[in-house]
C-alpha cells in the first residue's frame, strides 16, 4: 500500500483531540490574548464543532495550565506572570548555556546556518502566523544544538521549557522586533561551537537568555492592565496591631 493510500485508511481524529490542538494553538499563538474570558458556545461556533467536543478539549487544557476555569461563566486563557517569566528563565539560564557548552565541537555548523537562513526569510513583524513560525524555527534551532550534546534527559527537560516559553515570546515579539540581534546572536553562538569553544558558546547563550528576558519583561510592564494593578504589601513586623 502506498502512502497516500495509507493516509486515506487512517481513522479520522477524534473531535475533541482536534478542537484541543486547535485552542492550544491559538492560546499559544497569543490568537487567543492572556487573561481573555472564552467559553464553550463561542469556542464551538470559532472551531465550527459541537460544545462537547470544545468540553473535553478545556478539561485538558486547565489541567495543563493554560485556562483557568470560572464558576457559572465560562473559562478565563491563563494570565502571564512576572512570576511565570522570572521562574522560566531562570530555569534556562541553569540549564541552557550548560548543554551549549556540551554541544561545542559537535555541531553541524553548516546545517544550523542553512536552517537559521531558511527559516527567518519569511518572518514579517506584526503577522501571528508569521511570528509562529519564526519562534518555532527560532526553538529548534536551540534544540539542535541541545540534542547535539547527546544528553537525553537534559534535552527533554530544555525542550519542556521551550514549550511554555513560545506563549512569553509572542508577547515580548508583539512589542518589539528582536529578529536582527537574534540572527546576529545565532550567527556567533554557531561560530563558538563550531570551532569547539565550550565557554564562549555557554556565554552567549547566557546572554541571549537574559536579552529575551528583558524583551518579555518591558512587554509585560507596558500592558496597560498591569499598570492599574495596585501594589501592596504584607504588614511589617512591629507595626502590625
Amino acid at each position: 500500500m502506498t502512502e497516500a493510500l495509507a493516509e486515506q485508511h487512517q481513522p479520522p481524529k477524534l473531535l475533541g483531540d482536534q478542537a484541543y490542538e486547535e485552542i492550544r494553538e491559538d492560546i499559544i499563538a497569543c490568537r487567543l490574548a492572556p487573561g481573555v474570558e472564552i467559553t464553550e458556545a463561542k469556542l464551538a461556533v470559532r472551531l465550527g464543532v459541537g460544545k462537547a467536543p470544545v468540553r473535553t478539549a478545556l478539561v485538558r487544557l486547565a489541567q495543563e495550565g493554560l485556562v483557568q476555569t470560572l464558576p457559572r461563566r465560562g473559562y478565563r486563557v491563563a494570565p502571564i506572570t512576572i512570576r511565570d517569566v522570572q521562574e522560566l528563565f531562570a530555569l534556562r539560564l541553569i540549564l541552557e548555556p550548560q548543554a551549549a557548552q556540551m554541544a561545542a565541537g559537535r555541531v553541524e555548523p553548516e546545517r544550523l546556518r542553512r536552517f537559521d537562513a531558511v527559516h527567518r526569510a519569511d518572518y514579517r513583524p506584526g503577522d501571528r502566523d508569521s511570528e509562529r513560525a519564526f519562534i518555532k524555527a527560532n526553538s529548534e534551532f536551540h534544540m539542535a544544538i541541545v540534542r547535539a550534546g547527546g544528553n537525553r534527559r537534559l534535552t527533554a527537560l530544555i525542550q519542556n521549557l521551550m514549550d511554555d516559553m513560545e506563549r512569553l515570546l509572542h508577547v515580548g515579539l508583539a512589542l518589539r522586533d528582536r529578529s536582527a540581534e537574534i540572527q546576529h546572536e545565532h550567527a556567533a553562538l554557531v561560530d563558538a561551537l563550531a570551532r569547539g569553544d565550550g565557554a564562549e558558546a555557554a556565554r552567549i547563550t547566557a546572554e541571549q537568555i537574559e536579552d529575551a528576558r528583558r524583551m518579555v519583561m518591558n512587554a509585560l510592564m507596558s500592558s496597560p492592565a498591569l499598570l492599574e494593578v495596585p501594589v501592596t504589601f504584607g504588614p511589617v513586623e512591629g507595626l502590625s496591631s
